[in-house]
């Protein structure tokens, strides 16, 4: 019974920790945020922070891991084919989670995110569009590089546009969208 209470104490001190980096990140660079500041937001000592997390750097680090990790795991249950519905499908899970996680992403995908982990995250849709691109679209791999890099990009620039405009379309729009620039824009190539 302690062993869960105190489980539960450490998920919620790490989910405060988490949230208040997150509201601090909105206002300024992760180099600038002190421990003592992201202590007094979280509402949690120095000594506490410390049993988890080295720096704040560390913290970052490990949200942007989780993020990596869910995302993985989500796409692994979607096989990348060419129907369009199951694209559709996937792409407005992947708005769905973006807008549960919204705060988060909003930081971590802005110009003052860190760009190692941008890369991170397009590596992961990355290795399984070229692949897919190559073997069922004949392809080759150079032009599926080029292609995957002109949809990411792209893609991030609507995703940062939403946010900007408050998530006010819903995710199947924005799926829609994604999907249809994407192909539409593609065409000419697949």
């Amino acid at each position: 019974m302690k062993d869960d209470k105190t489980n539960r104490k450490v998920k919620y001190t790490k989910m405060v920790l988490k949230e208040s980096l997150i509201k601090l990140l909105q206002k300024k660079a992760i180099s600038r945020i002190t421990i003592t500041e992201l202590c007094e937001e979280a509402d949690v000592n120095r000594a506490t922070f410390y049993k988890h997390y080295t720096d704040q750097f560390d913290l970052l680090k490990r949200i942007e891991q989780e993020l990596v990790e869910d995302i993985n795991k989500y796409l692994d249950n979607f096989p990348f084919n060419e129907n369009e519905s199951e694209s559709l499908q996937m792409m407005e899970k992947l708005f769905d989670y973006i807008k549960e996680n919204g705060d988060m992403c909003a930081v971590l995908l802005s110009e003052s995110g860190d760009r190692n982990f941008q890369k991170d995250v397009l590596l992961i849709v990355e290795r399984k569009c070229i692949a897919e691109w190559t073997m069922k679209k004949s392809v080759n791999k150079e032009v599926a590089e080029y292609l995957y890099s002109y949809a990411t990009n792209g893609s991030i620039g609507i995703i940062l546009k939403w946010f900007e405009d408050g998530m006010q379309r819903s995710t199947h729009e924005m799926a829609e969208m994604v999907i249809g620039l994407t192909n539409q824009g593609l065409s000419a190539f697949v």
